[in-house]
């Protein structure tokens, strides 16, 4: 994660993430869902994909989607070999999601999704 505004105490939290385009994965984020919150994200430089629901569509900079509360979704980066850079912006629960999902050792991903009123779903 870069650099972040807001934090426990606010009301969102927003992070600045940057994705090489070097992985093999296809998802920065797998499916899944948060049960109680909202997820948005603003791109800066680069392509996203996201899947939202159903549908799955792109988008570049200065472009915003939101994954409503109680809506699977799934993101990464559309364009391989390419940098993207974005701001994430989430409420302190996903937040601390996210940082649960990158601590060292970390093992059961489904525990941790459901500690945090959220579900993986692949």
């Amino acid at each position: 994660m870069g650099r972040q505004l807001g934090g426990p105490a606010s009301d969102f939290v927003i992070v600045e993430w940057a994705d090489s385009g070097e992985s093999q994965w296809e998802w920065i984020a797998p499916l899944h869902v948060h049960h109680a919150d909202d997820e948005a994200w603003y791109v800066l430089e680069g392509v996203l994909r996201f899947r939202i629901g159903d549908q799955i569509r792109e988008a570049g900079p200065h472009s915003a989607v939101l994954a409503a509360k109680g809506t699977p979704h799934a993101y990464g980066n559309a364009r391989r070999g390419q940098r993207a850079r974005y701001l994430l912006v989430m409420t302190p629960k996903i937040h601390a999601l996210v940082k649960a999902l990158h601590e060292p050792g970390v093992g059961d991903y489904a525990a941790i999704f459901r500690a945090h009123d959220s579900e993986l779903l692949s």
